[in-house]
């Protein structure tokens, strides 16, 4: 995705997170700290994961207070475990205080989705089938939390609507059928000029066969097939295009699809239900 986009979109999200946290004024730390004040906070982690969120925790100290001091000793995507302290901040208090909440949503939440994300690579070790994670996302955190899924080792579907076209069921019954759906998605490419990748999902062998026979899209979703279901699907195909399988899979099944031979399984699990990494910011 573009460096730009990206950057836009953090720095929109840590002006609305201050706006919604701060509001006229943390009252509760300008009353009781003066503001000359100085003092160090590190970062302590209480249990076992993935880190993820340094970078983006370190734009939130310098967009507050450009002044504050901060020491990174483990980078995004370091195993960490309890007593672990990735980064100290040295600043004005006032600012240590202020940032302190904002920081940790963002790094508990990252580092719960890097560590959802690496359990499930793990799990998916010894076959060619890579992770991916859905527009299952918290409204306006989506960049965020497909930042981690990529530092905890998974690989990201698509961040919107805007960047791949991906004709799920309801897009199809609406344009009547598949052979019209994939006629207009490639006309509407050609007119626009839009490069974009086309994916189209189908919900039995029919539709499979149906899309074989007309080519031109570059991966099936496989929608709720079973494992017995998606090794024939993945026979049919016989390496033509890219393949994914998504609806109802759990970490419990998960290597079952991927022993089919599928090249990817979607799940939204790694962002839409997930526990944040305990850790908090102490005083030092």
């Amino acid at each position: 995705m573009d460096e730009k986009i990206v950057k836009d979109l953090i720095d929109r999200l840590i002006d609305l997170a201050f706006a919604e946290d701060i509001g006229d004024g943390d009252h509760t730390t300008l009353s009781c700290i003066p503001a000359d004040a100085m003092g160090k906070s590190k970062l302590l982690i209480k249990e076992e994961g993935i880190l993820a969120g340094i970078e983006v925790a370190k734009e939130v100290f310098h967009r507050f207070d450009p002044d504050m001091k901060v020491t990174v000793f483990m980078q995004d995507g370091t195993h960490v475990k309890p007593g672990d302290v990735p980064m100290v901040v040295e600043g004005k208090v006032q600012s240590l205080l202020q940032t302190e909440r904002l920081m940790l949503n963002i790094m508990q939440r990252m580092s719960g989705i890097a560590t959802m994300t690496h359990k499930y690579v793990e799990r998916l070790k010894g076959t060619k089938t890579r992770v991916l994670d859905t527009r299952k996302t918290t409204p306006g955190m989506r960049i965020l939390e497909k930042m981690a899924v990529k530092i905890g080792g998974g690989v990201n579907h698509r961040i919107g609507l805007f960047d791949m076209i991906l004709l799920k069921d309801n897009h199809v019954d609406f344009a009547g059928g598949i052979d019209k759906a994939i006629t207009r998605a490639k006309e509407y490419c050609k007119e626009k000029g839009k490069d974009l990748k086309i994916e189209i999902e189908v919900r039995n062998f029919d539709e499979l066969q149906q899309v074989l026979d007309l080519g031109g899209v570059d991966r099936i979703m496989l929608d709720n097939f079973t494992p017995e279901d998606t090794r024939k699907a993945v026979e049919m195909v016989g390496g033509r295009v890219e393949l994914e399988s998504s609806g109802g899979i759990t970490f419990d099944t998960l290597r079952d699809y991927a022993e089919c031979g599928v090249d990817y399984i979607s799940v939204g699990a790694l962002t839409h239900s997930v526990k944040g990494l305990d850790m908090s910011f102490k005083a030092c």
